[in-house]
């Protein structure tokens, strides 16, 4: 038998009852979205049955959010904690473009054994020497750095299948924050991101929209989710959650095939700018963007340097490759036709503007006398 309720409109002059007013899904979600009191109702009370598309929304005193897709995302299971005195969604007046949504509070700052040597920034997050060297040309390596490389590029692959080899339906990415910084200073070294910029954590963790530098938090990884592992040694790879959509699976093939094909060209003599114009076709013929914030960078004894590498076509990129040269390659890959980025207020997060899912792939590589080596390299993931 359908019950009767009162309409929970604050606008409704009569406050008619009705049997049809409240969403079940809707009326799941916790308060732990920072909303305070909320009320989930129908405009169809209001404007009338006629109207064609009926859509709910949350009402606070401060937003009304008119979105019922991203709400019924809001509500799958692991997209909100089931505690809401435990943890929230921070930004309340946010406008997200997409359903992604944060979980804090962030955990403790992880601690560093004081026996492990740290950069220049460790303490108050400035990278004092990249400062002083800005500018200044790429380095050659000698072939005592070139093997350092080598040996920190090894233990940074390691780290990073460590961490993928976590990847699952449940676990928070802040679990996969302790597994990587735990797995880093049991090797004896500082986890690079850990306060560089004053970055919070030890790895960059980016899922679904978010193009690049996401922070861990208490959010769990759902079935279907993608996410992006980023590690500095420097490398990155985006992962499946579970069973993904042909979409992302296509996001992510042809991510990797970009990065692959960036790869292959490089050796002495080659221009850096070519590598944007040979990444950018493959992405556009797959229905894809490429992002054009964001660059590959040299890379030593310094996190970011010289050579700047734009990954776009038509970029204005200086500079040939030589012998003894490091650096990554690093593409950001957006579905659609978008390659547009916006920042979280947390002014670290990355994500599309439009809300579709983004993909990203990255090796550090050496150039030698006859080709290229690639530091990074490991197992390479399954084709999506």
């Amino acid at each position: 038998m359908t019950t009767s309720v009162a309409c929970q409109s604050e606008s409704c002059p009569n406050g008619n009852p009705t049997s049809r007013l409240e969403c079940p899904t809707c009326n799941k979600l916790p308060q732990a979205l920072g909303l305070g009191d909320y009320k989930a109702y129908s405009y169809e009370h209001e404007l009338g049955s006629g109207l064609k598309d009926r859509f709910f929304v949350v009402k606070s005193a401060s937003r009304v959010l008119k979105k019922h897709k991203i709400i019924h995302e809001l509500v799958k299971p692991g997209a909100l904690p089931t505690d809401p005195k435990d943890t929230y969604v921070p930004w309340g007046t946010f406008n997200y473009t997409g359903t992604l949504r944060p979980l804090y509070p962030l955990s403790a700052t992880r601690e560093v054994p004081a026996h492990i040597p740290r950069p220049d920034y460790a303490e108050d997050g400035i990278p004092k020497s990249e400062a002083r060297k800005a500018g200044q040309p790429p380095r050659i390596l000698s072939p005592e750095e070139q093997e350092k490389m080598r040996k920190v590029c090894q233990l940074a692959r390691e780290v990073l299948d460590l961490a993928a080899a976590a990847i699952r339906p449940g676990i928070t990415t802040d679990e996969i924050d302790e597994i990587v910084h735990k797995a880093t200073i049991e090797r004896n070294a500082y986890p690079s991101p850990l306060n560089y910029r004053n970055f919070p954590k030890s790895v960059c963790t980016s899922v679904n929209e978010a193009i690049c530098h996401g922070i861990p938090d208490k959010r769990k990884l759902q079935e279907g989710d993608i996410i992006n592992i980023g590690f500095h040694g420097d490398l990155n790879e985006t992962y499946a959650v579970g069973e993904i959509d042909e979409d992302s699976k296509k996001l992510i093939r042809t991510t990797r095939e970009a990065l692959d094909a960036a790869i292959a060209i490089c050796k002495p003599g080659v221009l850096f700018r070519d590598i944007g114009k040979t990444i950018e076709p493959i992405a556009r013929s797959n229905g894809c963007a490429v992002v054009r914030t964001y660059t590959g960078h040299g890379i030593n004894d310094l996190f970011h340097t010289t050579p700047n590498i734009p990954h776009y076509a038509k970029n204005k990129a200086v500079g040939t490759m030589k012998p003894g040269m490091c650096f990554t390659i690093e593409p950001m890959i957006n579905l659609g036709h978008n390659w547009g980025d916006m920042h979280w207020p947390d002014n670290w997060t990355a994500t599309t503007v439009d809300g579709k899912r983004s993909a990203q792939f990255e090796d550090t590589l050496l150039i030698t006398e006859t080709g290229v080596e690639i530091l990074t390299a490991g197992k390479r993931q399954d084709k999506a």
